[in-house]
């Protein structure tokens, strides 16, 4: 599938932007990437609960193969088919995706420093 039928295929979410990511495509919301398509299957980011949900879905992570390592799961989870032919299911799982992009981007921003704590100086020079 190319970028404008991924594009297509999440249209019920919204609008989406879609770049190439190492085999496949990323897919981007607000600037944030939340999915790839890889293999002909979407794969969402996920947290922790997030991925025991899709795992009672019967959804299964995101796996590449490394040289030294073996096979290595990724955080990314299979959307689960259901969701292709539902579009009130796509919304949901979409939304969720995004949420855990939007909070691993926050945890990931330097924190800024308190405009109370007073700033370090170097000793003056006599």
């Amino acid at each position: 599938m190319d970028a404008t039928g991924i594009e297509d295929l999440f249209a019920p979410f919204g609008r989406v932007n879609v770049r190439r990511m190492f085999s496949g495509h990323g897919v981007y919301a607000d600037g944030l990437f939340f999915a790839i398509f890889n293999r002909g299957e979407v794969f969402l980011k996920t947290d922790e609960a997030i991925a025991a949900r899709l795992s009672a879905a019967g959804s299964k992570p995101f796996t590449y193969t490394h040289g030294k390592r073996g096979e290595v799961a990724t955080s990314l989870w299979a959307l689960p088919a259901t969701a292709l032919e539902d579009e009130d299911e796509l919304r949901e799982w979409c939304g969720l995706a995004l949420a855990v992009a939007l909070r691993k981007a926050v945890a990931k921003k330097p924190r800024a420093k308190s405009a109370g704590a007073p700033a370090s100086r170097k000793p003056a020079r006599k």
